[in-house]
């Protein structure tokens, strides 16, 4: 009898794809980037049936279905096969480890669509939100000129809640680690490091939205990301489905840090959720040495994890956001 872990590495990546007969939006939809991450792969495990029985049908454009985009993650069961593949995310001309052999087919697939809908869930409990990209800008760090198309993607995918600001929080994390003098794997010091699927899409031309749709074991959290899906399809006009009402009242916030988790023995303070929020001056957690980790100003715990690995992210800071979806 093969065991779980005598089981082969997996070797390719499974794509579903529906190419309607008139010309339209090319949609990539992507489960699994991390491993335990399922919500995804079940919603597009049911939307395939309705699929291929016909009930629901591609009329035009193209959409692309990933399941699971990390097979030796989800074999494993575990956020990462040999590391984060949604960290420093870019091909590579000489892959180092399994998730470097994966960027190499998923990249081209990324750059071949317009449009993504990454499905994601996180590890302690907290309700569904979506990540958005910048506002158009012309900068170095993430340049952009879809925020509107994003942004209407948002509001029609369900939840509530909006988060932006993610590579500015990561720019400042790497700052602080290329500036601590600790030995880090040289990925973790590079700029690139917090580009993800949703920034790769952003940086060859097209637009993509990050959906975490609750908690990894969640039961709705699979609901949340097959309605994503079905909207996501009714508003690209991909399908017949009927666009149900966007959302008009949201929770806006921006990440504005990231902190990392220095040494296995770094503890929380208490056991805390995504969005809960602190006072400034909280206690947040300490660190293996006895010094305190503290809110630096009111404002929200976004993903933390008890379970980091020494010299990965922790948690997120996040405060009130004043930016305009409309």
């Amino acid at each position: 009898m093969t065991t779980m872990d005598q089981r082969p590495q997996p070797s390719s990546l499974r794509v579903h794809q529906f190419a309607g007969v008139k010309p339209g939006p090319k949609l990539l939809v992507l489960g699994a980037v991390h491993g335990n991450e399922v919500c995804g792969t079940l919603a597009m495990g049911r939307l395939i049936g309705e699929l291929d029985r016909g009930a629901i049908a591609i009329e035009r454009g193209v959409l692309t279905l990933v399941p699971i985009v990390n097979p030796l993650a989800y074999q494993k069961g575990e956020r990462q096969g040999d590391r984060n593949l949604n960290r420093n995310l870019g091909p590579k001309a000489e892959p180092a480890d399994f998730e470097d052999h994966v960027a190499n087919v998923l990249c081209p697939l990324l750059a071949a669509h317009d449009v993504l809908l990454d499905l994601h869930s996180f590890h302690t409990a907290g309700q569904p939100f979506a990540m958005l990209g910048p506002a158009n800008n012309t900068g170095e760090l993430e340049p952009f000129q879809h925020a509107q198309a994003e942004a209407r993607l948002v509001a029609h995918l369900g939840p509530g809640r909006v988060v932006d600001g993610w590579m500015e929080a990561y720019a400042r994390g790497v700052k602080r680690r290329q500036e601590s003098g600790q030995a880090y794997a040289p990925g973790l010091l590079d700029a690139r490091y917090g580009v993800g699927t949703s920034e790769f899409m952003r940086a060859h031309g097209g637009y993509g939205v990050t959906l975490e749709c609750g908690q990894h074991e969640d039961p709705e959290a699979p609901q949340v990301a097959y309605r994503a899906i079905r909207q996501t399809l009714a508003l690209l006009r991909l399908t017949n489905l009927p666009l149900e009402p966007a959302q008009t009242a949201f929770q806006k916030l921006t990440l504005v840090d990231v902190i990392d988790r220095e040494h296995a023995d770094d503890t929380f303070a208490r056991h805390w959720s995504s969005f809960d929020p602190v006072l400034a001056g909280q206690a947040i957690g300490k660190r293996r040495d006895g010094r305190l980790i503290t809110a630096p100003a009111d404002g929200y715990i976004v993903f933390p994890n008890p379970k980091a690995l020494p010299g990965n992210e922790w948690f997120y800071f996040a405060q009130p956001s004043v930016r305009d979806l409309a």
